[in-house]
């Protein structure tokens, strides 16, 4: 048909792109030191990291109530900030990942 796109989206071709994961946020990795004093030493995906941390600011109470993107960081989190006293959330994810290593 004239007018159209040699290529078109399918309802099977987007439900199957939806079924797939990313492979490398599901892969196991090991944290370090300084970051299993805050999520545990066993290794878990990145996903599940992001989801620990997150659960540990909250019980902690370590969001800025002024600004809820900014995480105050406690001594713990200090060490995996790299010293720093706050991070916005956006950093953080940054900072952890050099927290963690391939599992061998």
């Amino acid at each position: 048909m004239p007018g159209k796109s040699a290529k078109t989206s399918t309802a099977k071709d987007t439900a199957g792109a939806k079924g797939r994961s990313n492979s490398a946020f599901m892969k196991p990795m090991q944290p370090d030191a300084a970051l299993a004093a805050v999520i545990g030493s066993t290794p878990v995906p990145r996903t599940e990291v992001t989801k620990k941390i997150w659960d540990y600011i909250r019980k902690h109470n370590l969001q800025d109530p002024n600004d809820k993107r900014t995480i105050r960081a406690d001594d713990k989190l200090k060490a995996v900030f790299n010293g720093r006293d706050s991070v916005s959330m956006f950093e953080m994810t940054k900072l952890v990942n050099s927290h963690l290593k391939d599992v061998k």
